[in-house]
Order: C-alpha cells, then structure tokens, then sequence
C-alpha cells in the first residue's frame, strides 16, 4: 500500500480553477484526482485527431491520436491509454510506453503503484503487457486478467484449442486454462474464471469447469478432489497456501477450504468472501433467504438483511468491525456491525475505515449533488463531484477532494470539525 504520511496534512484549503478549461478546449472529459488531491487531470480534445490531458491548468507535452482510461496510479502517476500512428500503448505523465500494440485495455495496478500492466492485442492475439514488456507467448482469446499483490506477476484465462462453432466435442473437451507470466497450465479445461494469486504470488487459484456439468477450484492447474454443481471466486488464506471459495451443494452455497466445507451453514447465495487484516477472521455476501442479502462473519449472518444485495465490505483496520453498503429499493444505506446507518442515499460508495478503526467515511450522492459522510453525519457541503475520503495516517483529519462551482478543491479538515 501507498504510504500517505509524506503528504500535506497540513489542516487547509487549495483551490485549482477548472471550470475555464471548457472554454480553452474542444472538449474535456470527465476529471480525476490523485491519491494525494494535489492534482486534478482530464482528457481533452484541442483538435480533429488530437488529444492530450490537462493537469491542474497545464497539458502534456506529448499529443496522441487518442486517449482514454485516465488513471492515476496509486502512487500518484498519471496513467492513460493512447493511441499513436493506429497503435495503441500506455502513456505515464505523458511519456508513452516504447512498445506499441494493435490494441490495450484494462490497467490495473500494483497496490504500492510502482507496476503497472495491461491487456492487449496485437494481429488478433492477446497477451499481457507487464511495465510495457509482453508476454512472449499469445492466444486467441483472453480474459479474467490478475496481477500478483507485489506487482511483478501477471495471469489471465486462455484459449489453448482451436473449436469451430459447431465443434462441441472439441469444447466439451476441454480449451481453456490459466497462464502466468505467459505460460499456460498443462491442464485444460472446459471454462477458467476469475484467477486469485497467493499473497507471495506463487501460486494460482481459478473457478474451473470440469465437464457439462461438474465444477471446482483448480491451484497450479491441479484440481481440488471434490466437484461441485457450481463455485465462485477463490481466494487464498493469508496464513499459508490454502484456498477458500463458494461451492454449491444440494441448491444451497457454503464455504470450502480446500474442497472441505469450514462454514456449518448454507445459504441461498454466498460470495465476496474476504480474510480480515489479521488473518483471522473471515466475512462474506450471503443471502440467508431467497432475495434478501447481509453479510456474514466466520458464518453468522447479520440480523439485518437488505432486499436489492450488498457490496463494497470491507474489514476495519484493526479487524474488530466490519462495513458494506447496501441497498434496499430505490435507497442506498451503509450498514456497520450488522446496523444501518439512519441516513439514506441515491448513491454511495465503497465505506473507508480511519487507521485507528474508530471512524468511518464515504462519497455518496443525494439529489443529484456529491458529499461525504462521517460516522452518518454529512459534510455542509454539495459538490458537482467528490473522491473517496481519505484518512490522515494518525487518524486525526481527513483528505476531501471535490469540484465545486468549477472549482476543484483539495481540503484537510480535523475530523473533530465533521463529527
């Protein structure tokens, strides 16, 4: 993770004027703050094929065919993907990428920021791309894209075989696996999905479908013992080399570890499962009965329960609490240690724990207008746009970051002032 204590914490105000960049361009795109706040970007348009980004006023030197995905790394780089001469590649604070591809999607990064890595395409085959080096290998087709929690690691489902539209012996058979860093699995399967590394990025989780009609968790390309009517995501346990996923048995969804059920209770759906911090505490979605969704710690749901699903759980830093969002109609709660909130939204995001865990923050949307709320109390302000809080290393204010008025603001207020 990004260690924030060398930001500006300084309790203060700084404004950056972006409302005058509709009248200096073409068009302008939607913006992006940094982690820090202290840059605001977006994609802009100066002419017929002509394309570059604006940071706090200023463009980039470098002008491409075109630009899209802006992101800001988590280490505060700016990242997008840009288009030269009908090649495409990923450009860094406006420094494209030496390598040149047919086509590249879908950044993700490292959590430090210091990796970044892409899908792409060149003359019809796919492969990853790892700091802008390419697998050497490539496939026909590809997906389910994962990279390694240090970064230098990266994996994606693959096709192996060739199968015509009609040739379904040849998929029943098996044309689909994993490969990390470019190479694939020895073993094929019918389906792969959704890939997991291990925390030290050795090892490999999948969801593999064995046949028409039997599925189960493959690690390294070697399938668990026993095959289930249907699995979800794995994930590996931060404390070895185990995996742990959703299974379902008999209509019904339990937790497996290692192919082994470790939760005593069923559920009409469960998924999004996540290890505390500390390792030993383990919480997942889960829907107790048909249409109505909470979520569950070490197997025992909430009380509570929410009709549309819940999403966003996270774990408090110190493990002890846990928050999601939920929501419930038209309405948009966030629930803490099975409670809601009193206040409702038309919108919120992924809830953010203060590192001492005693606060909690999120953006959410109400009448069409972006805020923040503290421990369900809401900040004075109504802003066009807003970004996740974020917390001062020692808990004691808070990073808003926020347009308003065509002004975008970088504020850190104590949380005293919020709460």
């Amino acid at each position: 993770m990004v260690n924030s204590e060398s930001w500006d914490w300084e309790t203060g105000e700084k404004a950056i004027p972006t409302g005058d960049w509709n009248d200096k361009f073409r068009w302008v795109e939607e913006p992006s703050a940094s982690p820090d706040g202290e840059k605001v970007a977006a994609i802009i348009n100066l002419d017929e094929g002509e394309f570059s980004v604006c940071v706090n006023g200023e463009t980039w030197e470098n002008v491409f065919d075109k630009i899209w995905y802006l992101r800001f790394s988590p280490d505060g780089r700016l990242t997008a993907l840009v288009s030269e001469m009908a090649e495409w590649t990923v450009a860094v604070d406006g420094i494209a990428w030496e390598n040149k591809f047919g086509y590249a999607m879908d950044t993700v990064f490292s959590p430090d920021g210091k990796n970044i890595a892409v899908s792409v395409q060149q003359d019809m085959q796919y492969c990853m791309a790892l700091n802008g080096v390419a697998w050497e290998n490539t496939y026909s087709n590809m997906t389910n894209t994962a990279l390694s929690p240090d970064g230098k690691r990266t994996a994606a489902t693959v096709q192996t075989e060739k199968f015509g539209e009609a040739e379904i012996h040849k998929f029943q058979e098996g044309a689909f696996t994993a490969a990390v860093d470019g190479i694939a699995w020895d073993k094929n399967f019918v389906n792969a999905w959704n890939l997991a590394f291990s925390p030290d990025g050795k090892k490999l989780a999948a969801e593999v479908r064995l046949n028409l009609y039997d599925y189960t968790i493959a690690v390294d390309g070697v399938a668990w013992d026993k095959t289930f009517s249907c699995v979800w995501e794995p994930i590996f346990s931060p404390r070895g080399n185990s995996v742990v996923a959703p299974v379902r048995v008999d209509g019904k969804w339990i937790l497996a570890e290692d192919g082994n059920p470790i939760w005593n209770q069923k559920f009409v759906q469960l998924w999004h499962q996540m290890y505390s911090p500390d390792g030993k505490k383990l919480a997942a979605i889960v829907a107790p009965k048909y249409g109505r969704w909470t979520m569950a710690l070490d197997g025992n749901p909430w009380a509570v329960t929410f009709k549309d699903f819940v999403t966003d759980a996270v774990f408090s830093p110190d493990s002890k609490r846990l928050a999601a969002l939920a929501k419930d109609g038209d309405l948009w709660k966030v629930a803490v240690d099975g409670s809601p909130w009193s206040n409702t939204f038309d919108m919120a995001w992924k809830p953010v724990f203060s590192p001492d865990s005693k606060n909690i923050a999120t953006k959410v949307e109400k009448n069409g207008k972006y805020t923040i709320a503290v421990n369900d109390k809401l900040w004075n302000k109504e802003c066009e746009a807003a970004w996740d809080p974020v917390f001062s290393p020692d808990s004691s204010k808070i990073l808003l970051r926020t347009i308003e008025d065509g002004t975008y603001y970088r504020r850190i207020i104590p949380i005293s002032d919020l709460i």
